[in-house]
């Protein structure tokens, strides 16, 4: 695994967030019919909440970014993007594991959606999450506090 570490997002990533969630989007997306070049990173942008984000950086470079945005009955981990040729790496398993960590020292429930026939299901399987419901794009999951 690489020298990675964390650290808060600001504002001023907005974009580089945007334009990494299109990337590593793309393929499931234009699987599931729905890709729309725009509105990819759009929805970012609308929905970027820099004080519950941390970027990822490697070697002091942007690498990808994870929000844990707290809800009245859970933390939803949103927007865990790590750049392809990092992915696999062990980089985005140890993020989770952290995340999970600091989730379960406060007992608090995990709830994510990840889109239908994504790889990173199988990340979020291996770390405790199981399926809650599901519809034609999105797989919602949840993980109990352990």
């Amino acid at each position: 695994m690489r020298d990675w570490e964390l650290r808060p997002a600001s504002v001023a990533d907005v974009e580089a967030v945007a334009e990494l969630r299109a990337v590593v989007l793309r393929a499931d997306l234009e699987r599931l019919g729905r890709y729309d070049e725009q509105r990819v990173r759009q929805r970012l942008r609308d929905g970027f909440a820099p004080t519950h984000t941390w970027v990822i950086e490697v070697g002091g470079a942007f690498a990808g970014c994870v929000s844990l945005r707290p809800a009245e009955d859970a933390q939803w981990l949103e927007h865990f993007y790590l750049a392809p040729h990092l992915q696999r790496s062990g980089i985005g398993a140890a993020v989770l594991r952290g995340l999970l960590e600091q989730c379960d020292r406060d007992g608090s429930l995990v709830r994510l959606n990840v889109l239908q026939g994504s790889p990173a299901r199988r990340l979020y399987e291996r770390h405790g999450f199981t399926v809650e419901t599901e519809d034609p794009v999105d797989v919602f999951m949840v993980r109990k506090p352990s």
